[in-house]
């Protein structure tokens, strides 16, 4: 299974800036077992059943990209910082630009009276110990970062005030997130409550979406890409909510390849269990999914981890028409796209 395999052509403007507004406008491709339709957002009240599932995952992304100063002597110097994850001691392990300019011991200084000190540094990244925490610091962070974009939205834009709100979910609870579970954006209140008013379900889930979804794989047999880890948490709540739901006949549709993730990382032993920890779970054509019935997700890069996922779930001939129809359709790609739902020929799809 090679790289070029999960290759093809995007032209440029179907890559998306902003998103569909209201949100449930976006388009949506339903593509359920062989066929493939054309919809919007707002048809999920009409596609989805009574019983069925949807996992959320509620994650909150935090402000995560800081402009900040060394001082060290006479010399100050910018430094730009995106925070990557946190450790367990409460420190951040983060990207500076440009790194070549921190050394041990630095103290990064932000606005809102936010500090950064240098404690650990690599040739890839550092590990910074603020000055605030808890409370404190997600004050500050709120006032003096900005929404880590997606790099190929943040190299046509700037990020601004409106991608505070255009890139968090409505439901978002838990913060972590340096990258938004996309597909959840195209949900408003008003549509979950139509969809709650069918019979819809609904279980969260939380798994902090970390920069590295957007790292390109580097290897020509895909099978020895190593994935990135990141912590997630199936609540026993929510993993009583999703097996009430599939022991009733309705379809367990995660919202995002992060939701799906989670729960299939939950679920190796052949049924969900609670879980709670960190995942590198990757997934690939060949792939055994033990508990997802389908998927709603936005379309992906080419070559990437993301491709390959849905690729396992549907098939790689499939996914190929599906991604050749989007493109002559118009479909808008990547974060702040249109989204699909993915129905495979396994699970019980009939509507």
């Amino acid at each position: 299974m090679k790289l070029d395999d999960f290759d093809f052509h995007l032209p440029e403007a179907l890559i998306a800036t902003r998103p569909a507004s209201p949100r449930p406008s976006a388009k949506l491709l339903l593509a359920q077992g062989g066929q493939i339709t054309d919809g919007q957002v707002y048809d999920l009240e009409h596609i989805l059943r009574a019983g069925d599932c949807l996992v959320l995952n509620n994650t909150r992304v935090i402000p995560a990209q800081l402009a900040g100063t060394r001082a060290r002597g006479d010399t100050v110097a910018k430094v730009d910082i995106t925070l990557m994850a946190p450790d367990p001691n409460g420190n951040w392990r983060a990207m500076a630009r440009p790194l070549r300019k921190l050394a041990l011991g630095d103290v990064v200084t932000f606005a809102a009276g936010l500090s950064g000190k240098v404690i650990a540094k690599s040739d890839e990244d550092c590990h910074l110990r603020f000055n605030l925490v808890g409370d404190d610091f997600d004050g500050a962070l709120a006032q003096a970062g900005q929404m880590p974009l997606p790099p190929y939205i943040a190299a046509k834009r700037k990020t601004d005030a409106q991608d505070l709100d255009d890139y968090q979910t409505v439901f978002a609870r838990h913060a972590g997130a340096v990258a938004a579970p996309t597909a959840s954006l195209h949900f408003d209140l008003p549509l979950l409550e139509r969809l709650a008013a069918k019979g819809v379900r609904f279980a969260e889930v939380t798994l902090h979406v970390g920069a590295g979804t957007f790292l390109p794989v580097k290897v020509d047999d895909v099978t020895t890409h190593k994935m990135h880890a990141e912590w997630g948490e199936v609540t026993p709540q929510a993993a009583a909510a999703i097996t009430a739901a599939k022991a009733a006949g309705g379809r367990i549709i995660p919202v995002g390849t992060t939701a799906l993730r989670l729960i299939e990382t939950a679920a190796r032993s052949g049924t969900l269990q609670p879980w709670r920890g960190d995942t590198d779970i990757f997934i690939y054509p060949g792939f055994q999914f033990h508990i997802t019935d389908g998927l709603m997700t936005n379309f992906h890069l080419p070559k990437s981890t993301l491709l390959m996922l849905v690729s396992a779930l549907m098939g790689k001939s499939q996914m190929d028409r599906i991604y050749a129809h989007a493109i002559a359709q118009n479909y808008r790609f990547f974060s702040y796209g249109d989204a699909s739902l993915l129905l495979p020929k396994h699970s019980s799809s009939v509507v």
